[in-house]
């Protein structure tokens, strides 16, 4: 799959997850389909980055954008309601060779971001939505960097958007977009709609550029079922990789014909558990590092037979440490050699669906490009 002048020999995209996909998780995951497969093939993209904290330099938004010596290319994505701090952060990205491929969010549902008019309540507003991707287009003119599109179906079943979305992002200039098969009322909960991505697939006929499914990825076998039965050009990985950094090997082999790799037995995870703990210390602090793998160990633990009473101690590890300590109970009981079982079905939140919150007037008017005053502000990270 070719985006932009990058040609990746396994068309998988890891998705953006706030709290996730920081350099430690992009690292482990690479060094997962190194040690795996024998090669790096797919896209990392690091978390969302709120375009105007980072052309105001806050801290905490330019630690996020670090990425690690080996990430080639290093791929962001931004959160953006406006056109003219979407240019200047795009900008800023090709002037100081922050990034070499850039994403554009228009999918995320959470209240706190739709109330203000962004993520995916934005592409309902087409000219706005023109705007913002024409910006970015601009703001790495002259240079080799994409720029590309993630959306959802829409806001609800009555306000659907993402054919006018693929072919205006096609229009302003966009190397590929990204489709989750969901509206933004059905958050995570039931089923991707596939359908959906084969009629963008089918829409987009004729305009050069890759459509990627996004959606209930969570087995090796999902990718391939996903482009046969929709036509799609390549996939992106959100919740299925948590917990799985070698999910993307699995789904390489499994593109390119080879053997698939089996999951790690429980004393090999508990390596990647730590590997992956040691990663976060080298780019933060261990402090932080053994407060935010906490979050991780359910999803890792998922399926494999590990005691409650371990789970709960792993839960609360302070130190890289104590976390090793624990973790020898792993790769020396009676179960070290056990692979999980049951790890393929959905993982991470789900919920249910509920009404979009949307600015007062938001569908009033599909022309108007005004969002509410403060919508391009986030929260300090991004």
């Amino acid at each position: 799959m070719q985006i932009g002048p990058f040609k990746l020999a396994s068309p998988v995209v890891l998705a953006p997850m706030a709290g996730v996909t920081d350099m430690a998780f992009r690292s482990l995951c690479r060094q997962q389909e190194r040690e795996l497969t024998g090669t790096v093939s797919g896209l990392y993209v690091c978390e969302m980055i709120t375009a105007r904290a980072l052309v105001e330099r806050n801290d905490k938004t330019l630690k996020m954008t670090e990425f690690a010596p080996d990430e080639d290319p290093r791929s962001m994505q931004l959160y953006t309601t406006d056109p003219e701090w979407t240019e200047r952060a795009a900008r800023m990205i090709a002037e100081e060779d922050i990034a070499d491929h850039l994403d554009l969010n228009f999918g995320c549902p959470v209240p706190k971001v739709t109330r203000r008019g962004g993520g995916a309540a934005l592409p309902y507003k087409r000219r706005l939505f023109a705007d913002i991707i024409a910006a970015a287009v601009r703001g790495v003119a002259g240079t080799n960097i994409p720029v590309t599109v993630k959306f959802r179906v829409g806001i609800d079943a009555e306000h659907h958007t993402h054919l006018d979305a693929g072919r205006i992002a096609a229009d302003m200039g966009a190397a590929a977009v990204a489709l989750h098969g969901r509206t933004a009322a059905q958050r995570y909960s039931g089923k991707a709609d596939w359908a959906e991505i084969a009629r963008l697939k089918e829409h987009m006929d004729g305009t050069g550029i890759p459509v990627l499914g996004n959606g209930d990825i969570f087995a090796a076998s999902d990718a391939r079922t996903m482009m046969a039965e929709t036509g799609c050009d390549g996939v992106v990985i959100g919740r299925g990789c948590l917990g799985r950094p070698w999910l993307f090997a699995q789904i390489s082999a499994d593109l390119n014909g080879g053997e698939i790799p089996e999951p790690p037995t429980l004393a090999a995870l508990a390596d990647i558990m730590l590997r992956h703990a040691q990663l976060m210390a080298d780019a933060d602090d261990e402090a932080r590092a053994c407060r935010d793998i906490r979050k991780h160990i359910g999803w890792y633990l998922r399926g494999y037979p590990a005691g409650g009473e371990l789970r709960s101690q792993l839960s609360r590890v302070s130190s890289l440490e104590q976390l090793d300590s624990l973790l020898d109970v792993l790769r020396t009981g009676d179960h070290a050699d056990a692979r999980p079982a049951d790890a393929d079905g959905p993982r991470g939140r789900q919920g249910s669906p509920g009404k979009v919150v949307l600015p007062e007037g938001w569908l009033d008017d599909p022309e108007d490009r005004t969002v509410p005053v403060g919508a391009d502000v986030m929260n300090s990270g991004g």
